[in-house]
């Protein structure tokens, strides 16, 4: 049943209703944000306890961002008719049962299911998070609350990996995902008795474009499958990596001719617009095979302990944190297209320092340099690639922008957990044979050099500097690759999520 449409409320950040708000989004955002930073570190502890192939493993990562890069953008649509407190709160529940079922899983098949259930749960809540405080503050605390609420994610961003590792080396890895269970059971009461309800006007009689949801799920799902299982060259996966591809055709064709697509291809109309949104698979492919894979190194080639490899990698989000809102502002004063550039490049010469990590790797010599690199490279990228895609489009239009560039950064993100194994050679059982990984993991950083490279090309020659009048996101700092905020429209019926802020 859709919900009427409310008159915007004027929340003051100030009064108790608004800091009860402000506790409950970031408390919602942070479960799917700690999720996606704990994982990876406890994959080599997963893959043990549950007697699980590289495959599986990869599936465990997967099986979440499948589900959430397709979905993401109709649970935005879902919390505009049905009520954005409704969708939230039924998405904090979602995420919920499904981290139990994570944790309580027997088996590497069940826990990837749990997984793929958790990431429908993460489409839920993801959105409504900002887009609840877009929809209830006061115009004049906005921009302040959602400052907070980024900060604060930030926060969490950065105890990610350090409270990952800590909880794989204590209670396990089971409460990785079982923490997420006493947020949830905080976070929907809240959000229940302090958080008014909205919805956007106007929109209730638009038609979901569930099927067009549904084929590009589709798609990412079976080419991600052939990828993962190719290295056994049978012909169901072949049939599957063709399948895979009519999906995807068929994707299009449902989007050019529905009324009301979920994914308008006028869009691609603005030349800036598809150069940037290129530019984020190329960048976001190798944050997501370097994140996979360098967690998975330090532990089984380097010898760390799950604990010390978060830590490891906590400079990253530590420079995010700090200095991404310098970035935007530096951006802005001399236009994105340096800052394009310069960042992926950067980041591709962290890759390459990456080299240097083997047996026995010392992390004030080998690790660290590597990892600071990166990390101003994603400072000096990151922040500038969001403003850039807002200001691409149309104001209208700026969340439905948003949204297809976090699905964009987050599908190539699976695509590389998925292919850098079967392209770097690594058997089903590499992650057990630390010379059979390092080798591996040493084809792999400089293939994420290259596209890295290939992105900051088509930056150089494609972006320019915005029109005056171009939107600016409210939400100038970003700290985290695997969770990014959000940009929901001002004023428009949709809500949208950007992979920076």
């Amino acid at each position: 049943m859709a919900v009427t449409a409310q008159p915007t409320p004027a929340v003051r950040l100030s009064s108790p209703q608004g800091k009860w708000i402000l506790l409950t989004t970031v408390l919602g955002s942070s479960m799917a944000l700690l999720d996606s930073t704990v994982v990876n570190v406890a994959l080599p502890r997963i893959g043990h306890a549950l007697d699980a192939s590289l495959a599986a493993l990869q599936w465990t990562v997967n099986a979440y961002m499948l589900t959430l890069a397709g979905l993401i953008l109709l649970g935005g649509a879902l919390g505009d008719r049905y009520g954005r407190r409704r969708i939230f709160v039924l998405g904090v529940l979602w995420f919920a049962a499904a981290s139990l079922l994570c944790g309580l899983a027997p088996t590497a098949e069940v826990l990837i299911v749990a997984r793929a259930l958790q990431g429908v749960g993460g489409a839920l809540l993801t959105p409504g998070s900002l887009a609840l405080i877009q929809a209830t503050f006061h115009p004049d605390d906005r921009g302040r609350a959602v400052g907070l609420w980024s900060g604060f994610g930030g926060i969490g961003a950065a105890v990610g990996p350090f409270l990952g590792g800590w909880l794989v080396v204590g209670p396990g890895w089971r409460w990785v995902f079982l923490l997420n269970v006493p947020l949830a059971l905080l976070c929907a009461p809240i959000a229940v008795r302090h958080v008014p309800e909205s919805s956007a006007g106007g929109s209730h009689s638009r038609r979901f474009d569930a099927l067009g949801a549904s084929l590009g799920a589709l798609s990412l799902a079976l080419v991600t499958y052939a990828l993962i299982e190719a290295h056994g060259g049978s012909l169901p996966v072949a049939l599957t990596a063709v399948a895979g591809l009519a999906a995807g055709v068929a994707f299009i064709h449902v989007e050019r001719h529905r009324p009301d697509p979920m994914m308008p291809l006028d869009i691609f109309a603005s030349r800036q617009f598809t150069a940037v949104n290129l530019v984020t698979l190329c960048v976001y492919a190798a944050f997501g095979g370097f994140f996979f894979l360098t967690a998975l190194q330090l532990q089984v080639v380097s010898g760390y302990s799950p604990l010390r490899a978060g830590v490891a990698l906590l400079p990253t989000t530590v420079l995010m944190l700090l200095f991404s809102s310098r970035s935007g502002a530096l951006a802005e004063r001399i236009g994105p297209r340096i800052p394009l550039t310069v960042g992926p490049l950067l980041c591709a010469a962290g890759m390459l320092l990456m080299l240097r990590v083997g047996k026995d790797a010392a992390y004030a010599a080998d690790v660290l340099p590597a990892v600071l690199v990166m990390g101003a490279g994603m400072v000096i990228l990151v922040a500038p690639l969001t403003a850039t895609v807002l200001a691409s489009v149309d104001t209208d239009r700026a969340g439905l922008a948003s949204g297809i560039n976090n699905a964009a950064a987050r599908a190539a993100g699976l695509i590389a957990v998925a292919a850098l194994p079967l392209l770097t050679g690594m058997g089903p059982e590499a992650y057990r044979v630390p010379d059979a990984f390092e080798a591996a993991f040493r084809r792999a950083m400089p293939l994420c050099a290259v596209v890295l490279l290939a992105g900051a090309a088509l930056a150089f020659a494609t972006v320019r500097r915005p029109a005056p009048e171009c939107r600016h996101p409210e939400c100038r700092m970003h700290c985290s690759v695997t969770a990014p905020p959000l940009e929901p429209p001002r004023g428009s019926a949709g809500s949208g999520a950007g992979p920076a802020s």
